[in-house]
């Protein structure tokens, strides 16, 4: 690419970030990184009455718990800062000013109650208000009142928005990265504020300016976006500007159903949809994938799949791979459905790309019952159960056993192991235990197992009573796994409820 490329990420701090803006965030670094570019954060905060204390800090910690952190941003490398829409606010007007002076905008004073009377007219006749080309000039703008009223309204401070004067009977055409080439009539858009009556500029007109400023060369952003790309088009065409690149993103669907993805889906199928943990000012709280044991690249992995596709069978992606396949050629127009069974996928597997100590140390961490247990016990434990566990909290319903004996025994599983002849071939087994000197795995499989060979005795009628005993239930990993684990004496104490138990 000719130009340094550079892009942004620019959420609103009205509350946590959601799993889609996540996701649009990745595929900016991706992009980024790919070309050797910049990813920039910008805090689009010019909603001020949607403003939630803490949000901001809680998109930044998110992007960093995601290893997709910011190259400039608010307080980072500030090359073309503020990076607040709120910090930037005195520079807006005259941008707004700009395009009246050039005639593609207009000062606007209908009241919220004219435009409400508006609305609940058309509606009454079946059709839908829009402020356009078609009705400006009956309504209260400086393209209806003379320029001597449009000057003693500012002057007597009367309340204004400015609007874009969209134009009429034209064809706009687009060009979206993803979506290819769009077509627009220009009769069917209304005039947007720009500039709003309490001096702050909307979404529409801070965002060009500032992806101007800011030397942005592609928007990446999500597909609820795209109903505005005509604007955006027309407002630098309207400043002589050049465009970036667009890319509109497909949306994020519900697992079952239609629509896209929302809180509610998480809270009924119990998975969640933001990175973090986040309690709202309420008091209200959310769950997070961080919290809920999710790595941070299990969750970076399958957000790259929510419509994206590589082309090739490779799934597992490290964050370096990622941007080296990364292509925005390669997006997908159509909606991309979360699968909450696919992240646990992704996580089954990078919990077995972790070390046995670092797993150890976040079980030893996670269990008050393990402090007082030498952390390399708990390591070599983790290195027998971890690939049936999804989960760091999976760990103790995995191994307790190994910590401490059953209390008491599955039913069926007593049912199905516990035989006319299993105390006598209990007591059997124990003494061969006891005689084992060099208590090793190798040494129990081989003593045990010639017994039951020599005897000719099934091994089920063996096996399965002895992994009750150690274990409580007809699961776990090798019997004579735990039984190294766990040492000669508790073996055979073990072994010996089990008898009792049988009576």
């Amino acid at each position: 690419m000719s130009k340094q490329v550079r892009v942004r990420f620019a959420p609103s701090p009205t509350g946590p970030l959601h799993i889609g803006g996540v996701r649009t965030a990745l595929f900016n670094y991706l992009f980024a990184k790919k070309h050797n570019g910049t990813f920039v954060l910008r805090i689009e905060d010019t909603d001020q009455n949607r403003y939630v204390e803490g949000a901001e800090q809680y998109i930044i910690d998110s992007l960093n718990w995601c290893n997709i952190p910011f190259d400039e941003g608010p307080n980072k490398n500030e090359k073309f800062g503020p990076y607040r829409q709120s910090e930037r606010k005195d520079l807006y007007k005259q941008y707004a000013d700009q395009l009246i002076k050039s005639g593609h905008a207009y000062y606007a004073f209908d009241t919220a109650e004219a435009l409400d009377a508006h609305r609940k007219d058309h509606e009454a006749q079946g059709k839908t208000f829009i402020y356009n080309w078609h009705n400006r000039e009956k309504l209260s703008n400086s393209l209806s009142l003379s320029a001597e009223d449009v000057q003693a309204k500012l002057d007597a401070g009367e309340d204004y928005v400015i609007r874009f004067k969209s134009p009429q009977d034209q064809t706009l055409h687009l060009k979206d990265i993803i979506r290819g080439d769009i077509k627009i009539d220009t009769n069917i858009l209304d005039d947007k504020v720009l500039f709003k009556a309490d001096g702050m500029p909307t979404y529409h007109l801070a965002n060009i300016v500032d992806d101007h400023l800011m030397e942005i060369t592609h928007v990446i952003r999500g597909e609820e976006w795209l109903p505005s790309l005509a604007l955006h088009y027309q407002l630098y065409d309207a400043f002589g500007w050049e465009a970036p690149e667009f890319a509109h993103l497909p949306l994020i669907l519900k697992p079952t159903g239609k629509g896209k993805l929302s809180k509610r889906d998480g809270d009924k199928l119990g998975f969640p949809v933001f990175p973090l943990e986040y309690t709202s000012p309420e008091g209200d709280v959310s769950k997070g994938y961080k919290e809920d044991g999710y790595f941070a690249e299990a969750v970076v992995n399958f957000l790259a799949f929510l419509g994206w596709n590589p082309g090739t069978e490779q799934e597992i992606f490290s964050l370096e791979e990622l941007i080296e396949a990364f292509d925005l050629s390669k997006v997908n127009k159509a909606g991309a459905r979360f699968d909450p069974d696919k992240i646990k996928w992704f996580n089954h597997h990078y919990i077995q790309e972790q070390s046995n100590d670092d797993l150890a140390e976040a079980f030893k961490q996670n269990h008050d019952s393990l402090k007082d247990i030498d952390v390399n016990y708990i390591s070599m434990v983790v290195g027998l159960i971890k690939e049936r566990a999804t989960f760091v909290n999976d760990f103790w319903d995995l191994s307790n056993f190994f910590f401490e004996a059953p209390t008491e025994y599955d039913e069926k599983a007593f049912k199905k192991a516990i035989k006319d002849d299993t105390k006598s071939i209990m007591t059997e087994v124990k003494s061969i235990i006891n005689n084992i000197e060099n208590f090793e795995v190798e040494t129990l499989q081989n003593d045990v197992k010639g017994w039951i060979t020599s005897n000719n005795i099934g091994f089920g009628k063996v096996m399965m009573p002895l992994r009750l005993a150690l274990v409580g239930a007809l699961q776990g990993p090798d019997v004579f796994d735990i039984m190294y684990m766990i040492g000669k004496n508790e073996t055979v104490k073990r072994i010996d409820n089990l008898i009792e138990k049988i009576g």
